[in-house]
């Protein structure tokens, strides 16, 4: 909108898109960035999220190009016509530096407020990603830490299985010792009583 009412002249304007042109290619890289990240990511939701964040930051900036550049034109018609219309009416030279002087500073505070609105736009717009990326880093460290401890129970859930299981052979074991001991036994038993009540046989 401060393009399309810049009243002019047109090296007002030039700087103004230069200004423009700035904070667009500080916004391309920093949607470069965010991308690269989503394409780091381990999780395929967090990929896909951060890719789609990148998705809806590159249309909006196509979107501002559109009206950056249809501002443009508006603009350099309308100083066109400005210009023109001025030759037509014959203005003197000093109505003609007097109406410059005024033009020139109220295009100054154009620029300067344009500049200010464009600066909070493109800030937000950063401070946006930015905590969209802190976001994603947070949930990545707690996916990370949460996947340590599962590694660690499952290695502590283990080893009490290897326990268990031994101590169930231990077990086996034992019992099938004094079983044999008990039988040695009785067989022993058995055959002393053999030898002192039949010892005919």
């Amino acid at each position: 909108q401060d393009i399309r009412d810049c009243p002019g002249p047109l090296s007002a304007l030039t700087e103004l898109n230069a200004a423009v042109k700035e904070k667009f290619r500080h916004l391309r890289g920093r949607i470069q960035d965010l991308e690269e990240m989503a394409k780091e990511q381990d999780k395929e939701s967090e990929k896909q999220a951060l890719l789609r964040e990148v998705e809806n930051h590159k249309k909006q900036m196509l979107s501002n190009q559109a009206a950056w550049r249809k501002a443009n034109l508006a603009c350099k018609i309308a100083i066109d016509n400005s210009e023109k219309d001025q030759l037509l009416q014959g203005r003197d030279v000093l109505r003609q530096r007097k109406t410059t002087k005024e033009s020139l500073a109220e295009s100054a505070g154009n620029i300067t407020e344009s500049l200010m609105s464009i600066s909070r736009m493109m800030s937000q717009q950063v401070q946006q990603s930015e905590e969209t990326m802190q976001t994603l880093a947070n949930s990545s460290r707690t996916i990370l830490e949460a996947n340590e401890e599962f590694k660690s129970m499952s290695g502590t859930i283990q080893l009490g299985r290897k326990l268990i299981t031994k101590y169930n052979r231990r077990e086996l074991t034992d019992k099938l010792l004094i079983f044999l001991a008990l039988a040695l036994f009785l067989a022993t038993v058995l055959y002393i009583l053999k030898k002192r009540l039949f010892p005919f046989l």
